[in-house]
């Protein structure tokens, strides 16, 4: 009787097992600006998370076989639980990859898993060297409509290994970047943390209406280049609620270099910026350039919070760049430890190549700064212009500078700059002459709205039955 009770109960565990099995499923909802009718998970196509076997393959085939329902409801690709070793893989339209919360997309170390491709045309060379460049580790060009998203999962780009090629000089291309996205339109790069980019981390270029959201981004403080997010010749881009730790620009706005960037003509215009935390103590919480060649305009920034960093905000550009920086808007800024709070230059000498025009003059004016707060300052602001061309419509109101006990005897160094400031302490340069608490709303913030704030995110949703 009780080995007959003993099979009895054996029988019903293995039962209730299998009908447990019938019944597992990976479902989840979250938020994107398109949903997808078909969906699949990495290890359909043969990924194994065991963080040491390349996936390259797995995902280049993933990626391949669901792009035939880009033209009928989209597809998504669902990274699940694990550590998935990779090298570069290019998305396609209509697509949103998907990392778990669990999930880390490990980046190869072999070169070989990382192709080659062409300079960027408004760049003319790569960053680092002459010549090529490596694909970054997921990448995509001429796409329309594009999600790159997660549960908080997490983007590894291994980077010490190819920091360690860059200062020794051992690099013959240019290092990768996370995630940069060519030629495209309806991009979304979400809910995701990037970790130890070789480069920067997130490069949107020549694309439009893209949306950059719940982001973390963090690099050791002296790695080499690790931007945070660098909208590049891009349309309509909205930057928010990012939480940014890095060894180089938080948001570096870029639209070319030198001669490359004027004959390509594309600027970065209609971007906004909000809700960023940052820490880079060698760089700037924003940085406009210096790469600016074809143009900067209409960038608004507000409820930014910066910790120990070089520079609040910073426009870096110089004589060969040409282009422009206008219509820059930044409010409600708050500032902790900083060494400026306010910086530019137009003496940034970095150049492709000797070929640029000497004669190209970069435009800068109608430069908004107002409602911020800053504390233990070393110096309020070292504003550079360009000798006989000087930078102008430079306006600061509403704002309060603590320093540190450390601070500079020199608080504002200004040289060849125009504008005027309003309620600000310390006092600001005479080229920049108070005009007195009652014009303290002097400095404008634009009261209408973006086209890529009329983009709107909706509730979706993945299942997966494991029978």
């Amino acid at each position: 009787m009780v080995a007959l009770l003993a099979i009895l109960i054996l029988l019903s565990a293995n039962n209730g097992v299998e009908s447990r099995k019938a019944k597992v499923t990976d479902y989840f909802e979250y938020s994107a600006i398109s949903c997808r009718a078909y969906g699949a998970s990495l290890t359909d196509f043969g990924g194994v998370g065991d963080g040491t076997t390349s996936n390259t393959k797995a995902f280049q085939a993933a990626i391949k076989h669901l792009s035939q329902y880009s033209s009928r409801g989209g597809s998504q690709l669902f990274v699940p639980p694990g550590k998935w070793l990779t090298g570069s893989f290019n998305l396609s339209s209509h697509f949103t990859l998907f990392l778990h919360k669990d999930a880390v997309l490990l980046a190869s170390q072999d070169e070989s898993e990382w192709p080659l491709v062409e300079p960027l045309p408004s760049y003319g060379r790569g960053r680092d060297t002459e010549g090529g460049r490596f694909s970054s580790l997921i990448f995509g060009t001429n796409l329309t409509d594009v999600i790159i998203t997660g549960g908080n999962g997490t983007i590894d780009g291994q980077g010490e290994v190819w920091w360690e090629k860059f200062h020794k000089g051992e690099l013959k291309y240019t290092r990768p970047y996370l995630i940069e996205i060519l030629y495209s339109n309806k991009l979304q790069i979400s809910n995701l943390t990037l970790v130890n980019s070789p480069s920067w981390n997130v490069h949107p270029v020549y694309s439009s209406n893209v949306v950059v959201q719940g982001i973390t981004i963090l690099a050791p403080v002296r790695s080499p280049n690790t931007d945070g997010i660098n909208p590049d010749s891009c349309t309509n881009t909205r930057i928010e609620d990012c939480y940014i730790v890095s060894g180089d620009d938080c948001v570096a706005v870029k639209s070319g270099w030198d001669e490359y960037g004027i004959a390509f003509g594309m600027p970065t215009k209609q971007l906004v910026i909000r809700r960023l935390t940052c820490i880079s103590p060698t760089s700037a919480v924003i940085a406009l350039g210096s790469e600016m060649s074809g143009g900067i305009q209409d960038v608004r920034a507000e409820d930014i919070v910066a910790i120990d960093s070089e520079s609040g905000v910073r426009i870096k550009t110089a004589i060969g760049r040409g282009g422009f920086v206008k219509d820059i808007f930044v409010r409600g800024m708050t500032m902790k430890t900083m060494k400026w709070a306010f910086w530019m230059t137009g003496n940034y000498g970095s150049h492709p190549d000797n070929n640029y025009d000497p004669n190209a003059i970069p435009v800068i004016q109608n430069i908004n700064y107002r409602d911020m707060v800053a504390e233990n300052v070393t110096m309020a602001a070292r504003l550079e212009g360009i000798p006989g061309d000087p930078f102008t419509g430079i306006c600061i109101s509403n704002v309060t500078i603590e320093l540190a006990k450390t601070a500079k005897k020199l608080l504002w160094n200004c040289t060849d700059i125009a504008g005027i400031s309003s309620a600000v302490k310390p006092q600001p340069c005479d080229l920049l002459p108070d005009q007195g608490p009652e014009k303290i709303a002097a400095c404008v913030f634009p009261e209408d709205t973006l086209p890529i704030d009329d983009v709107k995110v909706q509730t979706c949703s993945y299942r997966r039955k494991y029978l």
